[in-house]
């Protein structure tokens, strides 16, 4: 049996050489690499590396969009025994500088002439990032606008395959002899952490923990080689290699990329996946984007799509996890599909899915409601870089709203005496790189990984989890504060971008909000409100009148659930600014940093805590052009109505 990735293309390539591996689009026009030809390409780039004097033990860093050739690169760097090492395409040059330095990288592999500009702006150092001078090769893959680039260590792809099969004339047997040796427990990967809470760690995976990981999923699902998937998350997350790289080659599927990330929605609906991954962020930009075009609707458009969504609301769910449903509730829901739901999911790309999965964050479940609902078999994957992705899986017809699901195959898990998740089995981390402190802390002394997570086991054994454990606090009333709860019920609402709430050792919970300027400002024109930009639009009246009566829509549900109405939120404001990653409010997977989010906007929170009507601030902010400025404003501060508890009431 194949246990290395280099060796389980070697299998498909044998088995079924003019099968397609991946597409990509390119001109418009989708290209196909066959599985033979994946080979091929991989064992021209292995060749070329092994040429430039890339070595067994060696990192080498990949930075770029979804591409055939970068998840290639990632095989052929294994093929050599060395560890590929993918960063975030949109990082700024400071975060990039320190996983080069970090992994010591020598090499790297770069999708275009924006990434290789980056690299090499960071080779010689600049402004207060410290220069990398041990990067002495740069590959990039396209050509466009590279002419009269002379650096020294520059080569383009194409160049490296060419000189590769120039090695592999002379040295037939050095790729397979290669290939041979890698073992299923040398790293495969480093992924660095988001570094929600500090520096960037690096997770060194083994070949075994992500093709286990891969063969447990795969079963689960049943995925087979007639499968598409649709690859355009960032190579650096882990969900993505955990999908594009080890899924792909444990079941043989196809992984299509994108022409661009502009195209990704156009393309997905061309390609119609069967299987399909994203964080929750994508589902609510779907979700929000279906709201819009309903707003703009004629009425009897708008009236069928509320009646027929009553109808999947109802029954959609049972449906498709084949619980009995009513023979009247069928034919509604038969009829709602022909009218409503199928229109709807091929809008969206997903009129072929068998399966769809989030992860990477919460869904609120309303949201997760609202796909199953209209017939999108969607489930959640609960897992961390440290983990492959890969702790807990939904399997069909046991998907429950509030839950992550069961142990996935191959993991043992643990509720510790304080509530913190323990994972145990074939997708654990095998080290931090150059961190035994590191790893020995978050590994006990009987092999269980502290995830970090609160959360508990319902009696048929579906995990739920609560919260960063770091995050789950209690407030002053004694009432469990779980602020990602409150905080997805908020983001439910098409107009609500993000939110972050408070509400530790205080006697009521406050929130800050980002509206979603594309859904509020689409809202805004059909209103005829006149504005000018985010700023603008986030304080108008009517802008804050809208975000009181979602809150106060949260409030109504947190008081129905048992436990839960002493967190509804008091008090809010909507930020007069986008929380992003580059002004480090994000991680570049955008989960919220609150710590350093407090610290930044500590006067709002003291604001909130207060008789305050409004409050002025000032905020340093980059823009996408590298420069830096200033964003100010006097920012209102809003009461929202709460409503006595089922534990009050009773």
């Amino acid at each position: 049996m194949a246990t290395t990735f280099p060796s389980l293309l070697q299998k498909h390539a044998s088995a079924r050489p003019q099968e397609p591996a991946l597409r990509e689009k390119e001109y418009g026009i989708w290209q196909t690499w066959s599985w033979q030809r994946a080979l091929e390409d991989v064992r021209d780039m292995a060749c070329g590396l092994a040429a430039l004097g890339f070595t067994s033990g060696q990192n080498l860093a990949i930075v770029g969009d979804n591409r055939p050739h970068l998840y290639l690169m990632f095989i052929a760097v294994q093929a050599l025994r060395g560890v590929p090492v993918p960063m975030y395409q949109d990082a700024v040059a400071a975060e990039m500088a320190f996983v080069l330095q970090d992994a010591e990288v020598q090499f790297a592999f770069a999708e275009n002439q924006e990434q290789v500009d980056k690299l090499l702006e960071l080779r010689q150092g600049s402004g207060d990032t410290e220069p990398v001078p041990g990067l002495t090769h740069i590959i990039y893959d396209d050509p466009r606008g590279m002419r009269n680039y002379t650096q020294p260590g520059l080569i383009s792809a194409e160049e490296l395959m060419a000189l590769g099969r120039q090695h592999h004339a002379k040295h037939p047997q050095m790729f397979d002899e290669s290939a041979a040796q890698v073992r299923s427990d040398d790293v495969s990967v480093i992924l660095y952490t988001s570094g929600t809470t500090g520096r960037p760690k690096g997770v060194c995976q083994t070949h075994a923990a992500f093709i286990g990981s891969a063969e447990g999923a795969v079963v689960t699902d049943g995925l087979t080689a007639r499968d598409d998937v649709l690859s355009y998350l960032p190579p650096a997350w882990v969900g993505d290699f955990l999908f594009s790289v080890a899924q792909w080659l444990v079941a043989g599927f196809t992984i299509n990329c994108p022409e661009s990330s502009e195209t990704v929605n156009i393309d997905m609906r061309e390609i119609g996946p069967t299987y399909y991954f994203a964080p929750p962020r994508v589902f609510e930009g779907m979700l929000t984007s279906v709201s819009i075009r309903m707003e703009d609707a004629a009425r009897p458009k708008q009236w069928l799509h509320h009646r027929f969504m009553e109808v999947a609301r109802r029954v959609g769910s049972d449906i498709l996890d084949g619980k009995p449903v009513g023979l009247g509730g069928r034919l509604l829901y038969g009829l709602g599909s022909l009218l409503v739901y199928g229109p709807l999911k091929n809008a969206m790309g997903l009129s072929r899915i068998r399966v769809a999965y989030t992860a990477g964050a919460a869904i609120g479940p309303d949201l997760f409601r609202f796909f199953r609902s209209i017939g999108v078999n969607l489930k959640q994957l609960y897992g961390q870089t440290e983990t492959c992705a890969y702790v807990c899986i939904q399997k069909n017809g046991q998907v429950k709203l509030n839950s992550v699901g069961q142990a996935a195959p191959g993991i043992e898990l643990k509720i510790a005496d304080n509530g913190e998740v323990l994972v145990k089995g074939v997708s654990v981390l095998k080290e931090y790189y150059k961190r035994p402190d590191a790893t020995a802390e978050v590994i006990d002394e009987n092999g269980y990984f502290k995830t970090g997570d609160a959360g508990l086991l319902d009696s048929d054994g579906h995990l739920i989890i609560i919260d960063r454990a770091k995050d789950v606090g209690k407030m002053a009333t004694g009432a469990m504060f779980a602020p990602n709860y409150i905080e997805n019920k908020l983001k439910f609402f098409p107009q609500i971008k993000e939110a972050v709430c408070f509400g530790h050792d205080k006697n009521e919970v406050t929130a800050f909000i980002n509206i979603d300027f594309e859904a509020v400002g689409n809202w805004a024109e059909r209103q005829g409100l006149p504005y000018a930009g985010y700023v603008d639009l986030a304080a108008k009246s009517e802008v804050l009148a809208m975000m009181k009566e979602c809150v106060e829509k949260v409030n109504a549900d947190l008081a129905s659930e048992e436990g839960m109405g002493d967190t509804q939120v008091a008090r809010f404001l909507v930020l007069h600014k986008e929380l992003d990653p580059d002004d480090d409010e994000l991680t570049r997977t955008r989960k919220v940093r609150r710590g350093f989010i407090a610290d930044k906007y500590g006067v709002l929170i003291d604001a909130l805590y207060s008789d305050k009507s409004e409050q002025f601030i000032e905020t340093a902010v980059k823009f996408e052009d590298g420069r830096s400025g200033k964003v100010a404003a006097t920012l209102k501060i809003l009461d929202a109505k709460t409503y006595p508890s089922v534990r009050s009431a009773a």
